[in-house]
């Protein structure tokens, strides 16, 4: 999960290559949540079940994942939150897309990853490969944090641990 003007990465959970996406949703957004204010949250159709809507509407956001082809304006547990989200979708394309089309910055967060530190893993074991890819993730916050700096003119206070202070 990554923010939207800086593309820093707010929460990461490394899957295998396989598994579907939509139950690592909930691990993300609650990671997020712990420290920063969720107004929108854009995921793709992959994403798209009413334990994900109520995930993100309970932390305060909207919800902004496009319904299947084949999803129905009523769930089958009756929930009012399916209902008025998929009549929202279907009713306010145009302003929805618009939202939804943040969910871009994730490709190119994933973009400028790769790019600064490379498409491949090196690391031989699935725990090394998994070390190696949040090494590459903490570097990416290190870069868009000082990049943020001085674009945004963000004023940087470190704080000194009281029993190490000079």
């Amino acid at each position: 999960m990554c923010g939207v003007v800086t593309n820093i990465v707010t929460s990461v959970e490394v899957s295998k290559a396989n598994e579907g996406d939509s139950p690592y949703l909930k691990p993300l957004t609650e990671t997020t949540a712990e420290n920063l204010w969720i107004r929108h949250e854009s995921a793709d159709k992959a994403y798209s079940s009413l334990a994900n809507l109520k995930l993100v509407d309970e932390k305060g956001g909207i919800p902004f994942i496009p319904f299947r082809v084949n999803a129905k304006p009523d769930h089958s547990s009756g929930d009012p939150l399916w209902t008025r989200m998929y009549h929202f979708y279907a009713y306010n394309q145009e302003w929805f897309k618009a939202h939804y089309h943040q969910r871009s910055n994730v490709e190119t967060t994933f973009s400028m990853i790769k790019t600064k530190f490379g498409e491949r893993l090196r690391s031989k074991t699935e725990i090394a490969q998994v070390n190696e890819v949040l090494c590459k993730v903490l570097c990416h916050n290190i870069c868009v944090l000082i990049q943020s700096i001085y674009e945004l003119g963000i004023e940087v206070e470190f704080w000194q641990d009281d029993d190490k202070a000079a």
